[in-house]
């Protein structure tokens, strides 16, 4: 993961990102599922995944990926209200959470200090969810997408959706890499991103 992206590129990566994931899923669902995009305008327009069936149209999964303004202030009491609802219905939920700032989704338990996390809540497990702590140096996962009783999750390839989007949006070009970050680094984390912008040539 790189925390340069945690700023203000974060409106344009969140949509790319979430079509992207699309893209990765919708052909491996299709025609028994549908995978859209519904965007909705909280204080900013955010994407939420959904995964329908066809033949009903009944949200069978919902894929969030966190937005800074899902995870502060009024934005952050919007998306839990949404969040409640959806833990009330019969869908499954996967959150994504690239962001060091703000607060967590809560959880009954305290989560480690990881800087970023995965979270999936399957109906048939509530209230138990499955947590995917991410450091700073590692890979994103490959995480289960759960679907109707009866079908195989299928699986969504976090790094290879992220990488894309990436290269999609020409964010090298975009983020200088020369400067601090616009979120600024703790402890390990300034030593882990010194170290890779020396390895790839991008800091003396």
């Amino acid at each position: 993961m790189d925390p340069y992206l945690e700023g203000s590129m974060g409106t344009s990566i969140h949509f790319a990102f979430s079509a992207e994931i699309v893209r990765q899923l919708a052909p491996k669902l299709l025609p028994r599922y549908l995978v859209l995009p519904n965007e909705r305008l909280t204080p900013v327009p955010h994407v939420t995944i959904e995964i329908r069936d066809a033949a009903r149209r009944r949200l069978v999964t919902a894929i969030e990926v966190l937005s800074p303004t899902n995870k502060s202030a009024e934005g952050r009491e919007e998306y839990l209200a949404k969040r409640r609802r959806i833990l009330l219905s019969t869908a499954h939920l996967l959150e994504i959470d690239l962001l060091r700032h703000g607060h967590r989704v809560p959880m009954q338990h305290e989560l480690p200090p990881s800087p970023y996390f995965i979270f999936l809540s399957r109906v048939e497990k509530r209230p138990l969810t499955d947590v995917w702590p991410i450091a700073l140096d590692e890979p994103l996962p490959a995480v289960p997408v759960p679907l109707l009783a009866g079908d195989e999750d299928v699986t969504l390839h976090v790094q290879e959706a992220f990488a894309a989007t990436y290269d999609l949006l020409g964010l090298k070009f975009a983020v200088d890499y020369s400067k601090p970050s616009e979120r600024p680094l703790k402890g390990q984390a300034v030593r882990f991103a010194e170290q890779r912008l020396r390895a790839a040539g991008l800091r003396a």
